[in-house]
């Protein structure tokens, strides 16, 4: 299966995912507003945002299918990055303002614990997300997409929310009533959270910030590889799901130009092999010692 195969498979999890929000918001929102629950209609709209996360993860994953053209020779994988940058924006707006109308329920002159039935629907829905995490995270992993490891992750804070959301529904129940618009503020500051840690990822990919320790890893596999004397210089740089490397190794000067080549060829078959990294530019120029250069 070829790189774009596995991004047509990841968009069976972002379905997945749409399908499960949409379900979930209208009996959260509805169960919320008519039995007096803050905390649960917190948590509906948290599953609204995620419609549109997801929307933008499947549209995401709809573009870096096409293939490489004039203008985009490497590819449109980055549309994933950008998508998921879209989706941070509305998350934190709508982050905002649960948390404006929680502060107004939380100062409220007169509160009414919400309905028994809002802390089932809430951990109803925390068993439904549990389960579309386990889904598309074993699919992320099978098909080593990143894009789609981020949605289940954003699937597991959904139904940490929904627990978060049942805790306070029942500690009202039982004579705690500030308690339910207190969940509600803990799932406004945790969309905030989730928004604000999507925005962060994808500006760091966007303007090609590479992880230290991961350049370590690939630095120490290149180092290994058999006729490589030194590195010179590596950098790496994150486009879509994949990565990109260009790196100048030295080789001993008495090498022919076919030995040369059979370095660089180890080297990218390595990188595939070891890291999944498939775009490999390697530069190999002579180790010139001290005494060579003056």
């Amino acid at each position: 299966m070829d790189q774009y195969q596995e991004i047509k498979q990841g968009e069976k999890g972002a379905w997945l995912s749409i399908g499960a929000y949409i379900v979930l918001s209208v009996i959260k929102l509805a169960a919320g507003y008519i039995f007096a629950s803050a905390a649960l209609v917190a948590d509906g709209y948290n599953n609204l945002t995620d419609i549109i996360a997801s929307a933008a993860v499947l549209i995401g994953l709809r573009i870096s299918q096409k293939p490489p053209d004039e203008d985009h020779p490497y590819g449109h994988f980055r549309a994933e990055t950008i998508a998921a940058l879209v989706a941070s924006f509305i998350m934190a707006t709508v982050g905002v303002q649960v948390l404006i109308s929680a502060v107004n329920s939380l100062f409220a002159s007169e509160r009414e614990a919400p309905g028994l039935l809002t802390a089932w629907v809430a951990l109803g829905a925390a068993v439904c997300m549990t389960g579309v995490y386990v889904y598309n995270r074993n699919l992320a992993k099978r098909i080593n997409n990143q894009a789609l490891m981020a949605a289940a992750k954003d699937n597991l804070s959904d139904a940490l929310v929904s627990v978060g959301a049942a805790i306070g529904i029942i500690g009202s129940r039982l004579g705690l009533p500030w308690l339910d618009p207190v969940a509600a503020l803990a799932v406004g500051g945790i969309i905030c959270k989730t928004a604000w840690e999507i925005f962060y990822s994808s500006t760091y990919a966007l303007t090609d910030g590479f992880n230290e320790k991961e350049l370590n890893s690939l630095r120490g596999t290149i180092e290994r590889t058999q006729g490589v004397r030194s590195i010179k210089d590596i950098k790496a740089r994150v486009h879509g799901s994949n990565v990109l490397l260009d790196v100048v190794v030295l080789v001993d000067p008495q090498l022919s130009l076919v030995e040369s080549h059979r370095i660089s060829d180890e080297i990218e078959k390595r990188m595939e092999r070891k890291h999944n990294i498939m775009s490999v530019h390697v530069h190999v120029e002579p180790l010139v010692s001290a005494e060579e250069v003056n």
